[in-house]
């Protein structure tokens, strides 16, 4: 690449000031043609918001923005989609009524025909690997198909300039390679890409140029293939995560028993559960590793008391023999014993997203209502203020509505509320779905703190590295099917990947009986 040559993307001096925060602050860079340019920085850092800015969601109040050397003031997601921008939000833009080829279909040409878009899916999603139905409603698609349909969605509209935020937080491996297959040829091609990730592995291996923000500045700039995992995250938080203490496996009593659960699928577009198995003792942390829409969802449904059509005994809580059939208990009567949940899908199921955090508590809180049906708000203010404090959430205070908050931000909050409930049982669905390296640490360090302190916990992660660090044990779900289980120690990513495909067997040598 030319040393002259015309940045695609040249921002000057943005700055964005909201009433509690100054979100982005006097931050300059610049994407050549071609480049995969990454933006580092830990939740809250002004990433979001500057993205937006660039994609027309949010106005700057000062600063330049420059689009293949012309100033420009981009009014509108339309006009920057116009331009060339196309974006990919960690939150996803989905019209969840309408069918994948539909969603698709409203940001590209309206001269197609929508038999012509599908074919165009069909088309982008074989050559990419990004397997998706257009036929189906986006309400049936798990957060890891929902993301599919938004980088098929952005790669349609063939831009000059993509925008990844968070791409990979949810897709497995395998899913990623093929991606990253995929940025490279464009980038090839002569696109652009801003990326935005916290796996500071996947900057170093895909980006050749990084700008890293802290609390709403720039604070250096860099070629991430020249740093390691270290320095950028020094350069980002300012310090190394810290390292997780491991302690030794004391398994206690079982605490959750699923025995052979099976459901039919509620829609066309679900999976079959099929006499599914799988048992977690206290003080041990159990994961699951899958695929997004292998029957993920349809599991924690059941578990968290959302589908309550399984039989009653299928799902026990709390001992196999003097415990409780809670097949069809609901939440609230799931919490009231003990078990505390976190859903993949923080806005709209895991809070609220137009209440405060501390009204987001009543969720979960069967002791925020007092004698006669009274709320008792300052209780709520307090707790939701200890969880920001002692979970380092970065908000303007327990009145901060849900959605004001970062989506790492709102996980932290969300992750600390059910683990401030002090659970017996814990099942924990990605929980570090688009946070920071040191936040991550952070969260994967409780779970392991709370599982020494004797919880069971079961963990369900599209990210294998998660599961191998945090778990005892894992199992894999394909197509609705619960493999044997097998201890960490025993487990290899490629034996992962074959079970994911479906491959095990229920004699498989490495595998650990359930009750041991």
């Amino acid at each position: 690449m030319s040393s002259n040559a015309m940045p695609r993307l040249q921002l000057t001096g943005i700055t964005k000031r909201y009433a509690s925060v100054v979100a982005n602050d006097a931050v300059s860079l610049k994407v050549m043609p071609g480049e995969i340019h990454a933006l580092l920085g830990e939740n809250g850092a002004g990433k979001s918001t500057l993205v937006k800015i660039i994609y027309g969601s949010v106005k700057p109040d000062e600063g330049d923005v420059k689009f293949n050397g012309t100033a420009v003031h981009i009014r509108n997601p339309q006009e920057a989609r116009e331009l060339g921008i196309s974006m990919v939000f960690q939150h996803f833009s989905l019209f969840e009524t309408l069918t994948v080829a539909e969603n698709v279909w409203l940001g590209l040409d309206k001269k197609l025909r929508l038999g012509e878009v599908t074919q165009r899916i069909n088309e982008k999603a074989a050559e990419y690997g990004l397997d998706i139905d257009p036929q189906r409603p986006i309400h049936t698609l798990s957060v890891g198909e929902m993301q599919r349909v938004e980088i098929i969605r952005a790669l349609l509209s063939q831009p000059q300039l993509l925008i990844l935020d968070e791409p990979t937080s949810v897709l497995t491996p395998q899913a990623v390679k093929k991606l990253f297959v995929v940025l490279k040829k464009l980038s090839a091609e002569g696109c652009s890409i801003l990326y935005i990730s916290h796996k500071l592995h996947e900057i170093r291996e895909l980006c050749t140029a990084c700008t890293v923000l802290r609390a709403g500045k720039v604070s250096g700039h860099c070629n991430p293939q020249e740093e390691s995992n270290a320095s950028l995250s020094r350069m980002m938080i300012g310090s190394e995560p810290p390292t997780l203490m491991r302690n030794e496996v004391h398994k206690g009593d079982i605490r959750l028993h699923v025995n052979q659960l099976t459901l039919e699928r509620e829609n066309q577009f679900g999976i079959n559960l099929n006499n599914v198995s799988l048992q977690v003792r206290s003080g041990e942390v159990v994961g699951i590793a899958g695929v997004s829409g292998n029957g993920q969802k349809e599991l924690m449904y059941a578990l968290s008391g959302e589908d309550t059509r399984a039989d009653a005994g299928s799902i026990r809580v709390f001992d196999q023999t003097s415990g409780y059939s809670v097949g069809k208990f609901t939440p609230t009567e799931r919490r009231a014993m003990g078990l505390q949940f976190v859903p993949e899908e923080r806005l709209g199921r895991g809070a609220v997203p137009n209440l405060s955090l501390a009204q987001n508590l009543l969720l979960t809180r069967s002791n925020a209502v007092g004698k006669f049906g009274w709320i008792r708000v300052n209780n709520l203010k307090k707790q939701a203020e200890r969880i920001i404090s002692d979970y380092k959430v970065k908000a303007s205070g327990p009145n901060a509505t849900a959605k004001s908050l970062s989506g790492g931000n709102l996980q932290k909050f969300i992750i600390g509320r059910e683990i401030d409930a002090s659970p017996q049982l814990l099942i924990v669905s990605q929980p570090t779905w688009g946070v920071d390296v040191g936040a991550a640490a952070q969260i994967r360090g409780a779970i392991l703190a709370l599982r020494d302190a004797g919880c069971a916990v079961l963990v369900v992660s599209e990210e294998l590295d998660e599961l191998f660090e945090i778990c005892d044990r894992l199992h894999v779900m394909a197509n609705g099917h619960m493999s044997p289980s097998i201890d960490r120690a025993k487990a290899s990513v490629s034996l992962m990947g074959e079970w994911m495909s479906g491959l095990w067997s229920d004699q498989t040598p490495t595998a650990v009986e359930q009750t041991a």
